[in-house]
């Protein structure tokens, strides 16, 4: 094919990717672009054919300008997950969480006022912890917090583990936790209550005991670090089954499908916020939380740090929205 009738065969369609290329270039959002990707392939395999047959330079070089500018858009266009990604950690799950604030409120004040009432309970109350926990359960609790056991948080049996063993251990068995008392909010919520109060229980009985025989210091100089994103990842895992719970209890003008479908969307955004609050949690439990050769003093001081961190995250984070580049 000659050069004259190639050009006059694709000029249309260059001018037009050019142009898109200037809309992109001056906003990466611009409306319009969803074929950009085939659109490049063509130009480059366009580019192909004019080298293969030997057209000339002025042809070869505009159109590997085209290419060029082309890949640097389909690049950026591709990285948006990435910024997406930054962009829900820095701003919307915080946002999300203050805008979901009474499902928040009801669960953080079920979860946490049943932990304190637990705690108390057990510590004015000592005998009652074998009425809530095995008697195994209860010994196995002491030798993790014995102060003179050697080590901290974990059981015989996994003192010896490495920290990135215990690492995936602990991811998992939160997630399974938060995972639990979210997707159980689909039974009208009732599944979500339980699940906050039965965790609140267990946790509560075991500080108020362990309190009150006299390892408190082990205890706590353990739990207060990563406390501040295990705990506060449970309550919003509750918050986002609650939120299910209640589009079935109360759907409005909607069908509950439909209402069930709305809250599910936001839900889902609050469970992959929780996701990551667990995922630090299990990092600071593994490798911060079970040393035992910083003072307790100090656990203490970063702990109250972490959980100055989170409340204020919570709190401020994404509050100034910024114009997109």
């Amino acid at each position: 094919m000659k050069q004259s009738l190639f050009e006059h065969r694709h000029m249309a369609e260059w001018e037009q990717f050019s142009l898109l290329l200037e809309r992109l270039e001056r906003d990466r959002n611009a409306s319009g672009t969803d074929n950009f990707p085939g659109d490049y392939r063509r130009i480059c395999q366009h580019l192909a054919l004019a080298s293969e047959r030997g057209y000339s330079s002025f042809l070869i070089d505009s159109l590997q300008q085209q290419v060029l500018r082309g890949h640097q858009q389909l690049y950026r266009h591709r990285s948006r997950l990435g910024a997406n990604v930054l962009a829900f950690i820095l701003a919307d799950f915080p946002r999300l969480v203050r805008e979901q604030w009474r499902f928040v409120m009801a669960a953080s004040l079920m979860f946490f006022g049943s932990l304190i009432g637990f705690a108390l309970l057990v510590f004015l109350f000592p005998e009652l912890i074998y009425n809530l926990l095995p008697a195994e359960q209860v010994a196995d609790m002491q030798s993790m917090y014995d102060p003179q056991a050697g080590h901290l948080g974990r059981s015989a049996d996994r003192a010896a583990s490495e920290d990135w063993v215990m690492f995936g251990y602990y991811i998992m068995h939160n997630i399974g936790i938060a995972f639990q008392t979210f997707a159980s909010g689909l039974l009208f919520g009732l599944g979500s209550v339980f699940f906050l109060l039965f965790n609140a229980m267990i946790i509560g009985a075991v500080a108020g005991h362990l309190t009150q025989i006299g390892f408190g210091q082990t205890f706590w100089s353990f739990v207060i670090g990563h406390g501040a994103f295990e705990l506060t990842a449970i309550a919003l895992a509750g918050a986002a089954g609650l939120q299910l719970g209640w589009a079935l209890i109360a759907p409005g003008r909607l069908p509950r499908a439909e209402a069930l479908r709305l809250a599910a969307r936001k839900s889902v955004l609050l469970i992959c916020g929780v996701m990551l609050f667990l995922l630090i949690a299990a990092f600071i439990e593994a490798y911060w939380s079970s040393m035992t050769t910083p003072a307790p003093l100090t656990k203490y001081l970063v702990g109250a740090a972490l959980w100055l961190l989170v409340l204020a995250y919570l709190l401020f984070a994404g509050r100034v929205r910024h114009a997109p580049e």
